[in-house]
């Protein structure tokens, strides 16, 4: 199996590639498999309390594995974030599905190694996504969300989508706090208060490959993220 933690002689991104995980033992190793080789100095796999073998498969791929017990996906993040290389100066967030295309993080990476953003948000509105790959009632709850954004900070975002990059210093910066799903828009609304310089790019988005999708193929778990999320809209509006 490749390893990431080693480039091409000449190659540096200064990049490390999270992924948090919860039993994804049917798509995880698909999704390693298919990380261009040499983009990435580092790939984690935050474990975020999996039954499965998605630690094993993940370790078999050649990454870093941690473990957060805590379920929750801001949780797992700011877990990985403890296990970052020091040699790193990027961070891009993935899933672990395969509904994203890692060969795309060329593209978020390149315009933060070349000084012209901070911060890069993959957007799936901007992109192509699949058919029945986001759902009317998760289409629906973006919409809302970068509505008040825009209504509140003046910015408009498109998607909160997942895939994204950002400079690992200015991250440390924003002081991430959600442990759950506001774990994004929590980002997007700090970096707007922080004056980060932010991009938003199109990107593929596919119906995952295996499995079941945690949160928008759960109505109760969908309705959960959905209130957590608008609570963090309010909590970051009303306590600048």
């Amino acid at each position: 199996m490749p390893s990431f933690n080693q480039l091409p002689a000449g190659s540096h991104t200064g990049a490390v590639l999270i992924i948090p995980a919860l039993d994804e033992e049917a798509v995880i190793g698909a999704t390693l498999a298919s990380i261009p080789s040499g983009l990435f100095e580092s790939v984690i796999v935050a474990d975020n309390g999996s039954t499965d073998s998605t630690a094993r498969i993940a370790s078999a791929h050649g990454a870093t594995v941690v473990r957060e017990t805590e379920r929750g996906y801001g949780a797992a993040c700011l877990r990985a974030l403890q296990s970052v290389p020091s040699s790193c100066s990027i961070v891009v967030f993935m899933q672990a599905d395969s509904s994203e295309d890692p060969a795309e993080a060329a593209a978020l990476l390149a315009p933060i190694l070349d000084g012209r953003a901070d911060f890069v948000l993959g957007s799936r509105v901007l992109g192509q996504a699949d058919a029945g790959a986001i759902l009317p009632h998760q289409a629906f709850g973006n919409w809302l969300a970068t509505a008040l954004i825009r209504l509140l900070w003046h910015h408009t975002y498109t998607d909160l989508g997942p895939f994204r990059a950002i400079r690992l210093d200015l991250l440390r910066q924003l002081d991430m706090r959600d442990r759950n799903f506001g774990w994004t828009i929590e980002m997007q609304i700090k970096a707007l208060r922080h004056r980060l310089r932010i991009l938003e790019i199109p990107v593929r988005y596919k119906v995952r490959a295996a499995g079941e999708n945690k949160v928008s193929g759960n109505l109760a778990a969908s309705v959960r993220a959905a209130i957590k999320i608008f609570a963090v809209i309010g909590r970051l509006y009303l306590r600048p």
